[in-house]
């Protein structure tokens, strides 16, 4: 399913994978609202900062989920996943508030934390 948020004329295409969690490509601090707006109670970060240029930081995604009210972490991937990466990852969904959206450059790394859970 998708479902495209077009916050001040930058479309987001957020892919829900259930009603827990959904993916997205990179998002801006001023996307965040709309976010919020759309439901999400946690987002995670999969993007390494500094990974392409014009990259919004996390520090400032993170910022504009807070004043929201949203709960934000950074799991950053680069490559294959690590054993620690997943601990984190399996430690965020546990204590964060749901539905999540989970974002990186396209959304599959972020996809990728999500299809290690034992569902």
């Amino acid at each position: 399913m998708f479902d495209f948020l077009k916050p001040k004329g930058k479309i987001m295409n957020i892919r829900k994978i259930d009603d827990n969690f959904s993916v997205t490509g990179q998002i801006t601090p001023e996307q965040v609202k709309d976010i919020s707006d759309a439901g999400y109670k946690g987002i995670i970060c999969a993007r390494p900062d500094n990974e392409e240029g014009g990259q919004p930081s996390f520090d400032a995604v993170a910022r504009a989920a807070e004043a929201e009210g949203i709960q934000i972490v950074h799991i950053p991937v680069s490559g294959m996943l690590g054993e620690g990466q997943i601990n984190r990852f399996h430690d965020a969904w546990e204590q964060m508030p749901k539905p999540i959206l989970g974002y990186c450059r396209s959304g599959a790394r972020a996809g990728s934390l999500y299809s290690t859970l034992d569902r």
